[in-house]
């Protein structure tokens, strides 16, 4: 059976993020991708310019119909938008199979524009959160879930995805590139455990799309892999990413933060 992974998320025009960079990921990872259209962006390598929310009862429209017809090992959440998508969202994956959902919480693009309203952050918290099998945000998305200030130290990263797992998610994955430093280091929190997962630091301007590339790997493995795994498979996922950052600049996309490279060693030249 073809391993099948679905996104769930905005479209952006650049290519670097959102959909185009989840289909991607999937196809790099040898999965075939699917995509439910949450908003239209305008936007490019240096920032956004617009969003143009699709209705709630269309996205739960597009979800509903792909899974009559398609079978999904594993499902990526990325920008709903707007409290009326979420709980849209939520509805149909409360009632379907869709193998481990992924949650990439995102709230402010690269470039630092807004993409989230606060109602939205209230409905990902209370209803999103406690489907979720990981939930994968940031430093300031942390902190706007949990209602405080963003973590500045390793150790507060750490309390903080604890924290966090005591909203529902049976896993969190608290990214630290903001925390600055020689190397990005990410902690990963279970029932399990506590796990950290240290990268060299890349120096690029090449990171747009770096969080919804991140999260759309660990779907697609969960979905080639079939395993519970889950620091295995973030080990893998970050790899990858790593590869795609070191491959970003060869790129020459944009004149802003350009994207990822996430076919990095397999274009020629």
């Amino acid at each position: 059976m073809t391993a099948t992974a679905l996104t769930v998320a905005g479209s952006d025009p650049s290519g670097g993020a959102g959909i185009q960079a989840d289909l991607k990921t999937f196809s790099a990872l040898g999965v075939y991708g699917t995509a439910v259209v949450t908003a239209l962006t305008a936007q490019n390598t240096r920032g956004v310019t617009g969003v143009h929310p699709i209705p709630a009862d269309f996205v739960g429209l597009q979800l509903g119909t792909l899974l009559d017809d398609v079978e999904v090992h594993a499902t990526k959440l990325g920008m709903l938008g707007t409290a009326e998508v979420v709980h849209a969202v939520v509805t149909v994956l409360r009632e379907r199979d869709c193998g481990p959902i992924v949650c990439d919480p995102v709230m402010v693009a690269t470039s630092g524009d807004r993409l989230i309203d606060e109602d939205a952050v209230a409905a990902l918290r209370n209803d999103l959160l406690p489907i979720a099998d990981l939930v994968t945000p940031n430093v300031p998305e942390a902190a706007a879930l949990l209602g405080t200030t963003p973590a500045t130290t390793l150790d507060t990263l750490g309390e903080q995805a604890v924290d966090l797992l005591a909203l529902g998610p049976r896993a969190v994955l608290l990214k630290g590139g903001h925390l600055g430093g020689s190397h990005s280091t990410d902690v990963l929190a279970t029932a399990e455990g506590v796990w950290t997962i240290r990268r060299p630091r890349v120096a690029t301007t090449a990171t747009h799309g770096t969080g919804c590339t991140l999260s759309s790997a660990i779907a697609a493995l969960s979905a080639r892999s079939g395993t519970s795994d889950l620091p295995g498979i973030v080990e893998q996922a970050r790899t990858y990413l790593q590869r795609a950052l070191e491959g970003g600049s060869a790129l020459d996309i944009g004149s802003g933060h350009g994207p990822v490279h996430h076919f990095a060693g397999m274009w020629p030249g």
